[in-house]
C-alpha cells in the first residue's frame, strides 16, 4: 500500500526510525490483558508492535483516509479497534470499563495541550500514558517552579501526574521532519482524593488567572478572585510572581478561593 501524504492541517509527522520505533516500544512494555489506547495510530508503526505484544489494541484517529487504511495496512489483524474520531472530543474513560487504560502515541504537536488537558480530565480511568511531544511541552510538563518554561501546563500536570522524561528524538526521525525536537514522556496520574478532586475546579480558576497574565503580581493577577487578605492568610507573598510558586502554593490559594 502505497505511504500516505502527510496532511498538515492535522499536524502530521510519519515516524519512520526503526530504532527509535523499539525504543518507545520497549518503554511502553505493553503486555497481553492490558488495555491499551493509541492516539492518532497514522500508519500504524507503533500499533502493529504494540498489538503482537498485547494482543489488543484500541485507536483513535481523525484522519478517516488512515482510519479505514490501518487494518488493511496492518494484514487486518485481530484484537484491533479503530475509532475514526477527534481525540479532543473523545471518551477515553468510556473505554476503561474493565478497568484502568493505557493511553500512548504521537501527539499532534498542533493540539497536544489541549489534549493533555482532555486527558487530565479522565486521568482516575488511567495507570500511565507514555507520550511523544514536542520537546518544548515535554520542557514545560516538568519544569520547576522559577524556571523558565515553568506555567499553567507545569502545575496541572503536576498536580494530575508523576512524570519521567524517557528520551529525545530528533527531527530526522519523522517523515516530514518537523522544525523541533520530540521527547518522550511517561505519565502516571496520582491517586486523587474526593478532597482532591474536589478541589480541581477551584485550583484551574487559580492557575489560569494566574498565568494569564503571568508578568503581573498575584496582587494584580488573582485580584477578580481573592483579595490580598486572602492571599496573606494562605501564606502566599501577593507581590509574588506565578512561576515562583510551587504546586503545594496554588493549592493553598484553590483552597482559599473554595472557603476550605
Amino acid at each position: 500500500m502505497s505511504a500516505h501524504r502527510p496532511r498538515k492541517r492535522f499536524g502530521q509527522h510519519f515516524l519512520r526510525d526503526a530504532g527509535v520505533i523499539g525504543r518507545i516500544v520497549a518503554a511502553i512494555d505493553p503486555r497481553p490483558g492490558q488495555r491499551l489506547v493509541e492516539i492518532g495510530p497514522g500508519e500504524g508503526v507503533l500499533t502493529g508492535p504494540v498489538l503482537a505484544r498485547a494482543g489488543r489494541l484500541d485507536v483513535v484517529e481523525l484522519d478517516r483516509d488512515l482510519a479505514t487504511t490501518l487494518a488493511r495496512r496492518l494484514g487486518e489483524p485481530q484484537g484491533l479497534v479503530i475509532h475514526q474520531a477527534d481525540a479532543l472530543d473523545f471518551d477515553f474513560s468510556g473505554l476503561a470499563s474493565e478497568g484502568p487504560m493505557r493511553v500512548i502515541g504521537n501527539l499532534p504537536y498542533n493540539i497536544s495541550t489541549p489534549l493533555l488537558f482532555h486527558l487530565f480530565d479522565q486521568a482516575e480511568a488511567i495507570e500511565d500514558m507514555v507520550f511523544m511531544l514536542q520537546k518544548e511541552v515535554v520542557d514545560r510538563l516538568v519544569a520547576e517552579p522559577g524556571s523558565r518554561q515553568y506555567g499553567r501546563l507545569s502545575v496541572m500536570a503536576s498536580y494530575h501526574c508523576e512524570m519521567a522524561w524517557l528520551f529525545d528524538v530528533p527531527p530526522e526521525a519523522f517523515e516530514p521532519p518537523p522544525k523541533v525536537d520530540s521527547a518522550i514522556i511517561r505519565m502516571r496520574p496520582r491517586v486523587l482524593s474526593a478532597s482532591e478532586r474536589a478541589l480541581r475546579p477551584d485550583l484551574d480558576r487559580v492557575v489560569k488567572a494566574a498565568f494569564g497574565q503571568k508578568r503581573k503580581t498575584l496582587r494584580n493577577s488573582l485580584k477578580n478572585l481573592l483579595d490580598v487578605e486572602r492571599i496573606e492568610a494562605t501564606g502566599v507573598d501577593p507581590a509574588a510572581r506565578p512561576e515562583t510558586l510551587s504546586l503545594d502554593r496554588f493549592l493553598a490559594l484553590a483552597r482559599a478561593l473554595g472557603g476550605g
